[in-house]
């Protein structure tokens, strides 16, 4: 398959095929997904806020989003952002974005609204009809409709998306047209996806693993995805029913909770056959990979990414390859590579930090040089440069990639480092346990210490020292959670992704 460069050459399906579905709703073909875009594209166009206009969208998840997503990123510059944030959050954003207009529903209160109205940005009402085809909608922007012109190049800045800024103030990471075109591309071959293929999306899409792995990679293979409200564990089983998907993608949190309810959906599954399941954004326990396997009767493919790489990095290959439970997978993608503290390749075996290059890899952050000069690291041969992703990891002698943890996560216990990640997978391998993440707390000698946060599956008995008991049985003595918390529920970020860093500030343990 020939990898297109720019967005409008991106959908690969007939005229008549469904190309964006949702819940009860009728689908949008791939004519008129093509229709819209270009009604889209040339509203913009006349109303100036083409080319490299950055225009930031704040919309409930669903069809509307993510055809406005596409409409958008193919003629400006598209800038989702979480509709939850509060308003001093838009205010950040909008104005670090330096936003030409906000795209909002027509009749939500969100608050960017009012924060727009602050900062001069102009408002731009999205209208969408539920009872017209999924995805359709219209722009209120007192110009008559036109059609544009493809005028954008494989350079041309498509997406702009912020870190998450958990250790630092966000930066802004821009994608081009080319970067979202390889990235979605790296999927469909990865995953094998066609025509016949159907997506259940419940990511966010304010986030690049929705964006890219279920929107724009379904697009890039003539297939249909189906464009949920968000994440609902009390819908899903619903929605699968209705959709018929061949294939979801989501976070580890998102997956253990489905499996919280697939016993009692049993006959739903079973009459709607995964060909497989992807998980990405975060580490999927060993555990938690092999009951979806279980339960589903399918593949479970777990993938890496981030959004410097306009999503994936590595994943497991389908069958009849080998899936490392506990591994990323193979470079999927880009040239992956891991390097030592001195700047020099590893050897397969040993850890070090993990670099990547290719085409879906942003040429760097924007109005950063600082962070670009500690992002790219020089190539030991002085060819092209390596975006550090700041995570540690192995490649084993089969170039599978297995993660050791964030290099600002790993707690240094007196010395001792622990990845937390390997004691996660060892409290979520016990049988009462449902989610357990690992993360430092502060220790007047230590430094830190080590810390966990559990939660236990229903009428689970299981107390504090019998995890640490079942723990200690697996791990080193210094490995050991000194503390474990019971929550009913992990904080979590804006795309269900656990987050470590300020965990125990959280968790009032600090």
């Amino acid at each position: 398959m020939t990898t297109p460069t720019v967005l409008t050459a991106l959908p690969r399906g007939a005229p008549d095929a469904p190309a964006i579905a949702a819940p009860g709703r009728v689908p949008l073909s791939y004519a008129g997904l093509a229709r819209q875009r270009a009604t889209a594209a040339g509203s913009l166009v006349a109303a100036g806020l083409a080319g490299q206009a950055r225009i930031a969208i704040v919309l409930p998840n669903g069809p509307a989003l993510a055809s406005a997503f596409y409409a958008i990123a193919s003629s400006a510059i598209a800038a989702p952002l979480n509709p939850a944030y509060r308003d001093s959050e838009f205010e950040f954003y909008l104005s670090d974005l330096a936003a030409d207009a906000l795209v909002v529903q027509a009749g939500d209160d969100t608050p960017a609204r009012a924060v727009a109205a602050r900062l001069g940005v102009r408002v731009i009402e999205l209208g969408e009809d539920v009872a017209a085809p999924a995805g359709t909608f219209t722009l209120d922007l007192d110009i008559p409709p036109t059609i544009a012109s493809d005028t954008a190049t494989a350079h041309d800045c498509a997406l702009v998306l912020h870190t998450s800024g958990t250790t630092s103030r966000p930066k802004i990471v821009p994608l081009s047209q080319a970067n979202l075109c390889a990235s979605a591309s790296h999927i469909v071959r990865t995953l094998d996806l066609a025509p016949r293929d159907r997506c259940l999306n419940i990511m966010p899409l304010f986030h690049i693993h929705g964006l890219v792995a279920a929107v724009l990679a379904t697009l890039a293979s003539g297939g249909c995805v189906s464009c949920t409200p968000g994440f609902s564990a009390t819908a899903f089983f619903a929605w699968m029913a209705e959709a018929r998907p061949s294939w979801y993608t989501a976070v580890p949190t998102m997956h253990q909770v489905i499996l919280e309810r697939a016993g009692r959906n049993r006959e739903v599954i079973a009459n709607n056959r995964l060909r497989f399941i992807r998980s990405s954004s975060s580490s999927l326990p060993p555990a938690v990979m092999a009951r979806l396997e279980d339960v589903f009767e399918c593949p479970v493919i777990e993938s890496y990414g981030m959004t410097e790489a306009a999503h994936q990095m590595t994943s497991n290959p389908l069958p009849p390859r080998a899936r490392k439970a506990g591994a990323v997978g193979l470079p999927a993608g880009p040239e992956v590579r891991v390097l030592d503290s001195a700047g020099r390749f590893c050897a397969a075996g040993v850890e070090g930090e993990i670099v990547i290059r290719g085409p879906n890899v942003t040429a760097g952050y924007a109005n950063n040089p600082a962070a670009n000069a500690s992002a790219f690291a020089p190539d030991p041969a002085g060819d092209r440069a390596w975006f550090r992703t700041g995570d540690l990891g192995v490649l084993d002698a089969e170039g599978y990639l297995t993660i050791s943890g964030r290099i600002k996560e790993i707690i240094n216990r007196g010395g001792e480092k622990i990845a937390p990640r390997e004691v996660d997978d060892v409290l979520t391998a016990h049988a009462d346990v449902a989610q357990a993440v690992t993360f430092a707390i502060s220790h007047p000698k230590l430094g830190e210490d080590v810390a966990a946060a559990v939660v236990l599956r229903a009428h689970a008995t299981s107390d504090e020292r019998a995890l640490r008991d079942f723990a200690r049985a697996r791990l080193a003595a210094f490995k050991v959670p000194s503390r474990i918390v019971f929550v009913t529920e992990i904080p979590k970020g804006a795309t269900g992704k656990l987050t470590r860093i300020g965990l125990a500030k959280l968790l009032g343990l600090e």
